[in-house]
C-alpha cells in the first residue's frame, strides 16, 4: 500500500468541527481513498470581538491506487 498526504486548508463560519468537514469533503471531490485527517493548525478570525470565521490547516492522507 502506497500513501501519499496533501496539506489543505477547510474554512467554516460555524465551527473547526465544520471545517475540518469541508476540508474532507473538498478533498474527496479530486482524491480517492481518503484514509485519515491530521489536523496541524487551527486559527479563527474575529470583527467587533466576534468569531467570524474559523479554519484548519491540515494534512489529508489517500492510498494511492496501483
Amino acid at each position: 500500500m502506497l500513501v501519499k498526504v496533501v496539506e489543505v486548508i477547510g474554512v467554516s463560519d460555524k465551527g473547526f468541527t465544520e471545517a475540518t468537514q469541508n476540508a474532507v469533503a473538498e478533498a474527496a471531490k479530486t482524491l480517492k481513498n481518503i484514509k485519515s485527517i491530521y489536523i496541524k493548525h487551527m486559527n479563527a478570525n474575529v470583527e467587533n470581538n466576534e468569531i467570524v470565521s474559523y479554519a484548519v490547516n491540515a494534512k489529508i492522507s489517500f492510498e494511492i491506487e496501483r
